[in-house]
């Protein structure tokens, strides 16, 4: 691709119109016509999508990013299948042709691999603008964990049991239980998708949240959730969301005065103690938990989440 773009490249690039549907009418009078089984009937309005950004181990930390963040993207199932997906495959074809693109992160920010033709400043600068506007206007609510891997080797939290992963994934976990709690879905199954680490790592993790679901957790409620490991190469929506909000957030917490787009949006996304009308507000300590706390006190468990920016009705 020639380093300049001219004006008949960037109308290409440009011919579908993000988010918008040729027959948005039929899309939002849709309604299945089968019978869902009982089991098919528990299932909740919400799907939740998973990531994270460093590694968890501690006894080589990387000086350059000695965190572990894990991020849970908590998405409302008609507002995700009927806008959120169709805007992302209209991207990528407005980009790359066709939508067997995976959104990686590190890819992009790199410029590897599929996306080096993001070397391209105009085009790369196109393509930011456009996915940092999808992302804005994509609602869904934002729950989340920092783990600082130097405090937390010196900290009085730390147990063989207690390994970065598993702190993390327990406060997520209690975050997402009181979302649901507030929009009436704890007697409902939820679905929570995670990309697949490895063998060992997958039976590790498996068993500590059937322990967390079991009761242990410092709730000591049964949670109704359900993992569900998903192959990297899988092309899903949802996981590429929550693999591009993880990384902003270790950079802001490692280097809150550097400017960071991304993170800016995302404090919208956090659920927070005032609700809507508090958007970006008083979500530290609550959608966004820092590990350990430099008192070392316990962590505040959420009561209230923000609530999704106008979720279509079921």
């Amino acid at each position: 691709m020639s380093k300049q773009l001219d004006g008949s490249t960037q109308q290409t690039m440009h011919q579908l119109p993000l988010f918008d549907f040729a027959n948005d009418e039929d899309l939002q009078s849709f309604k299945s016509q089968a019978q869902p089984n009982t089991d098919q009937a528990a299932f909740s309005d919400y799907v939740v999508y998973v990531d994270e950004s460093g590694d968890h181990g501690l006894e080589k930390i990387n000086p350059d990013y000695p965190t572990f963040i894990l991020a849970f993207g908590i998405f409302h199932k008609r507002y995700y299948a009927e806008k959120i997906v169709p805007a992302i495959e209209k991207f990528k074809f407005n980009y790359f042709g066709h939508d067997l693109i995976v959104l990686h992160e590190h890819e992009i920010r790199k410029k590897k691999n599929a996306f080096n033709v993001l070397n391209d400043q105009n085009l790369n600068r196109l393509f930011l603008d456009d996915l940092s506007q999808l992302m804005q206007r994509s609602n869904f609510i934002l729950v989340a964990c920092v783990i600082d891997k130097y405090k937390l080797k010196t900290s009085n939290i730390l147990t063989e049991e207690n390994n970065p992963y598993h702190l993390a994934l327990g406060f997520c976990l209690e975050g997402l239980y009181d979302f649901l709690a507030e929009k009436n879905q704890l007697e409902r199954k939820t679905h929570i998708l995670v990309e697949c680490r490895g063998k060992k790592e997958d039976t590790a993790l498996e068993l500590e949240f059937r322990r967390m679901i079991d009761g242990n957790n410092r709730k000591n409620v049964p949670l109704p959730f359900e993992i569900v490991f998903v192959n990297k190469q899988a092309n899903s929506t949802g996981l590429q969301l929550a693999d591009l909000v993880a990384r902003p957030i270790g950079i802001n917490y490692l280097r809150p005065e550097q400017g960071n787009r991304a993170f800016d949006m995302l404090k919208e996304k956090f659920m927070c103690r005032g609700g809507r009308s508090c958007l970006g507000q008083d979500y530290e300590g609550y959608g966004l938990k820092i590990i350990p706390q430099d008192s070392n006190s316990k962590s505040i468990i959420p009561k209230k989440a923000k609530s999704l920016q106008d979720p279509p009705e079921a």
